[in-house]
């Protein structure tokens, strides 16, 4: 087995590749985690830099800077701009719809929703950068990330509506437009990424404490339940 690489202390990121090695890894194990490892640095940093300079404006030698890694690795991983470009809004289409997987006929409605709105507001917090590149690319069409809108996300929502439907029919929320609903909770959540810079200019540095996401989190939730019925 070969050695372990030295840590870098220099540049963080790069070394949470080497952090995965263990000594009982055999080469092919050891490999497998650093190139995982790599390849969520690169697409953190390819997201914080579409998100900020566009499309257009960013070059694959920003991204292997913000990474801390060779841009031959960005290419040999990604192969291309556009390709990498598609696996960033691919990931954060994902991480977005994983928490509507709670929402389910047998779930309370109360418990489902909270914890989506809660996972979304919790990524708009923490992951701005990815709200603001999702939102650049629907206002310029999505031509990227409209195949899996129309298919994916649309089958998703779909699915899920028609479980708030199957609540509203059985009495355990009151009616509402289900699909309206989430297109609700999207606004309501993205808005406090999307929109930072109106809202900090009304609040000022305070927007950004914990204290300002937790009564943001709760007008949400608050608003949410009103609508429902789930005071």
């Amino acid at each position: 087995m070969t050695d372990k690489m030295p840590i870098d202390p220099e540049n963080p990121l790069k070394n949470s590749a080497f952090s995965l090695i263990d000594e009982s890894m055999d080469d092919d194990e050891s490999k497998g985690r650093i190139r995982l490892s790599n390849e969520l640095i690169i697409l953190a940093a390819a997201e914080r830099t579409f998100s900020r300079s566009g499309f257009k404006g960013t070059t694959m030698a920003q991204i292997a800077e913000a990474a801390a890694l060779p841009k031959a690795n960005i290419h040999y991983y990604f192969g291309n701009k556009q390709n990498l470009y598609r696996h960033v809004l691919d990931s954060i289409l994902h991480e977005w719809l994983t928490p509507m997987d709670d929402i389910t006929p047998e779930a309370d409605p109360k418990t489902a929703l909270e914890a989506y709105v809660r996972h979304k507001m919790r990524m708009t917090f923490e992951r701005p950068d990815a709200s603001r590149l999702f939102a650049n690319e629907l206002l310029h069409g999505a031509e990227v990330i409209n195949p899996l809108l129309s298919t994916e996300l649309k089958n998703l929502v779909e699915t899920k509506a028609a479980v708030l439907d199957g609540w509203i029919a059985a009495g355990k929320m009151k009616p509402v437009d289900s699909t309206h609903l989430f297109f609700s909770i999207w606004a309501l959540t993205q808005t406090y990424a999307d929109f930072d810079t109106q809202i900090c200019a009304i609040q000022g540095e305070a927007a950004h404490t914990p204290e300002a996401h937790e009564r943001a989190t709760n007008h949400v939730l608050s608003m949410i339940f009103r609508a429902c019925g789930l005071e």
